[in-house]
């Protein structure tokens, strides 16, 4: 799989990633805790990885299960 079909999930915090993981496997949808890609951020932290493609099914669960995100960005 290339790279560059992937999308990140920015949260504020580790359990807020953990809780998205958790939410987005339960949905079926495929994703991976990863730390925040240097392009997007120096900051230590955590993000959840996802294919480009699942981009719209992440944004749905989350918006329904009322977890706040910083935003989604295209790796």
């Amino acid at each position: 799989m290339s790279h560059d079909q992937y999308a990140v999930i920015i949260v504020y915090s580790t359990s807020h990633a953990m809780r998205i993981e958790t939410l987005l496997e339960e949905k079926g949808i495929t994703c991976k805790m990863i730390p925040v890609p240097r392009q997007i951020s120096s900051d230590c932290g955590v993000c959840v990885r996802i294919l480009r493609s699942d981009v719209k099914a992440a944004r749905q669960a989350i918006k329904e299960a009322q977890v706040e995100i910083e935003g989604v960005h295209e790796i």
